[in-house]
């Protein structure tokens, strides 16, 4: 069987708004049937998610305590 493409990077979580994974756009029943899709299903979904991603409001990440830290000692210099 040959390398089957995904768009996944890992980062899956689901935007409550749109519906879509902040990491690779796709949907929960995309991803689901992502494994019974044809090569040309999940071609047209992989055509179509660059434009998806990009109507996800993507939310900051909190800060961490490094960050945070590093941020104060840059202001007290």
């Amino acid at each position: 069987m040959p390398d089957m493409k995904s768009p996944c990077i890992l980062v899956c979580s689901i935007d409550l708004t749109s519906g879509l994974c902040f990491g690779c756009g796709r949907t929960r029943e995309e991803i689901a049937g992502w494994i019974a899709m044809s090569d040309e299903e999940r071609g047209a979904i992989m055509d179509a998610l660059p434009s998806r991603l990009e109507t996800i409001e993507r939310k900051p990440r909190r800060e961490t305590r490094r960050s945070r830290l590093a941020r104060t000692r840059a202001q007290e210099q």
